[in-house]
């Protein structure tokens, strides 16, 4: 398998997705909301987006399997599986709020090998695969090289469903806002990490975050030089659902901050 070609043709599909979201997004009507779980929102444009998807990569890469946030398939890869969230942001999209994104990754056995991302409405889209430099349209990535925490423009993501760590991240976000040149909540985990990696942002934290959020950023954080850890550290960043991605310059001081309160 060459994985360049993988990934270019899975550049294209995205691309092709993302038009259908952008035409759908000017005429969404928000009576087609439906809950799946408190403040956890999904309307036809994900399902859609999601099949759309799953039919174009099973013609790249027949072998695989899927993991798929709105579960369309249950096609499992013994090798390879495809790790999908059709519309990154959808609480953004159904707000009309623009910035929302298709995120892919590519596993091999428990290896993430690939990832793209694909920014709809800035027409933007950021990939990566094992081996070789991160893109963006195009032109190669790399991370900031701010070299301190106060240097630097932060992400996070704050909990909508899930609030029994509220209080400490509360604190967390009090400390770390007074450290920075700012913190920034765009609603896109996926955006969040591409951000990071092409140096709009020198970090990225938040917690509780599922596989289909964050594996394609994973890969490409890292292909761009940065550095994904979870909150003591170590690289077990999907299983812990913890999430810390930085332009490697500023992870000690990111960690010391982190765990004075998880």
């Amino acid at each position: 398998m060459n994985l360049q070609d993988v990934v270019l043709n899975t550049v294209e599909l995205a691309k092709q997705v993302g038009d259908f979201i952008r035409q759908e997004r000017k005429t969404f009507s928000t009576d087609k909301i439906e809950y799946k779980g408190l403040n956890d929102l999904v309307s036809y444009v994900d399902k859609t987006a999601e099949q759309q998807l799953v039919a174009g990569l099973e013609k790249i890469l027949p072998v695989a399997g899927f993991i798929t946030e709105e579960k369309t398939t249950t096609k499992i890869g013994q090798v390879y599986n495809w790790i999908i969230d059709p519309l990154d942001g959808t609480t953004n999209f159904i707000h009309g709020l623009p910035t929302f994104s298709i995120s892919i990754a590519l596993k091999e056995y428990d290896e993430l090998v690939a990832g793209v991302i694909y920014e709809v409405n800035l027409d933007e889209c950021f990939y990566a695969w094992k081996g070789a430099p991160a893109y963006l349209n195009g032109e190669e990535i790399r991370v900031s090289n701010a070299p301190t925490l106060e240097h630097s423009l932060l992400a996070t993501g704050f909990p909508y469903y899930d609030f029994g760590k509220q209080e400490q991240y509360m604190k967390l976000f009090a400390e770390l806002m007074r450290s920075c040149h700012g913190l920034r909540r765009i609603g896109s985990a996926a955006v969040d990490l591409a951000y990071t990696a092409c140096g709009r942002f020198e970090g990225f934290y938040e917690y509780n975050l599922n596989a289909w959020d964050i594996a394609a950023g994973i890969v490409i954080v890292r292909q761009a030089g940065g550095q994904v850890v979870n909150f003591k550290g170590g690289d077990e960043v999907i299983e812990t659902r913890e999430l810390l991605a930085t332009n490697g310059n500023i992870t000690g001081e990111m960690l010391q901050v982190i765990q004075k309160y998880f």
